[in-house]
């Protein structure tokens, strides 16, 4: 987008364009996230992510028996053993992840696993690993930004990392930040350059407002897994979606091709393309935030069509043309 200035020194904002989010076909994707501290010996744990992962499974076919559950992701690091930190860190391969694998093949789902890694150059890595439903490994990410422990180590030992990778899912590109990596800017800003159309943040503290704030500044939906307070889907205009306070899962369906649409009078607060288009068009709109997502439920048919339609225009065309008129009559 180019940026647009005139004589005063006023230049137009800088503003993420996802147009070509609301001009693709609907892709649906059915989510699974947790709030749920897991404790006892390895075994145990391994046995309680488990059941957590065939819990998910269940209520995601409960909820949508025609589309398959996508992916799960867990809290941070669930599994732990002791608090010495080789003690309770893992390699890459062993019972984990075979488990890990059997679950994402037994459920035909890819998962997001989180763990203390030993890796080969000997080094404690806080890890996130995602799985393909087949159980092959797509990638990990290791935690750029470990918290500062009371004694002057990191994590109690934790070696941070270096890379802020995306990683190519069958149903989308998706990124993971986890926990204390929420105070810092640069990984979110990354996984935009990159293309991430949902970042998971698995995490033990439950915050809302900054990755609230991540998902509209970067136009991607965030879904956080932690031990308490909270699990929350989070919009690509930074609204939560879909959020649990009591039960330990949270199953969400969300739509990656998706207009955001700011108030208008024809809008109707998103009335009129009910009344227009029934339940082929779906939308969480806020009257208190004057905007909304809107997202098709026409596997033939685009948001971006239903919109024009009824000439209502998406938010980032509505900025940048009031800015040039805006820019037109402006004394200099």
């Amino acid at each position: 987008m180019a940026t647009m200035q005139n004589g005063s020194g006023i230049a137009f904002p800088k503003l993420i364009d996802r147009r070509d989010k609301a001009e693709a076909l609907p892709r649906k994707v059915v989510l699974a996230t947790m709030m749920y501290y897991c404790q006892g010996t390895l075994e145990e744990r391994l046995e309680k992510m488990s059941r957590m992962i065939d819990d998910s499974a269940a209520l995601a076919k409960k909820q949508y028996p025609h589309h398959p559950l996508d992916i799960v992701v867990m809290p941070e690091n669930v599994f732990l053993n002791t608090q010495n930190i080789r003690a309770r860190s893992v390699t890459l391969e062993g019972p984990v992840l075979e488990k890990m694998q059997s679950k994402a093949r037994q459920h035909n789902t890819n998962l997001i696993v989180t763990l203390n890694q030993i890796a080969q150059d000997g080094c404690v890595y806080n890890t996130a690993v995602v799985l393909d439903r087949t159980g092959g490994i797509i990638g990990t990410y290791r935690k750029v930004h470990p918290v500062g422990a009371p004694n002057g180590t990191l994590e109690n030992g934790i070696t941070p990392g270096n890379d802020f990778p995306v990683f190519d899912c069958d149903f989308g590109r998706i990124g993971i930040q986890i926990c204390w990596d929420m105070s810092y800017d640069d990984g979110f800003a990354v996984l935009e350059n990159k293309g991430a159309e949902i970042v998971f943040i698995p995490t033990a503290s439950p915050q809302t407002v900054r990755p609230s704030s991540y998902a509209l500044n970067h136009r991607y939906y965030v879904a956080t897994s932690t031990r308490r307070n909270n699990a929350s889907v989070i919009n690509p205009a930074g609204m939560i979606a879909a959020q649990t306070t009591s039960d330990p899962i949270l199953v969400q369906q969300i739509d990656l091709s998706y207009s955001i649409l700011h108030w208008t009078a024809a809008l109707e607060n998103g009335e009129s393309l009910t009344r227009q288009f029934g339940d082929k068009v779906g939308y969480l709109y806020s009257e208190r935030e004057d905007c909304g997502v809107f997202w098709s439920n026409d596997p033939e048919r685009s948001i971006s069509s239903m919109c024009k339609e009824l000439g209502l225009k998406q938010f980032q065309d509505q900025v940048e043309q009031d800015f040039e008129k805006q820019t037109a009559e402006r004394r200099v």
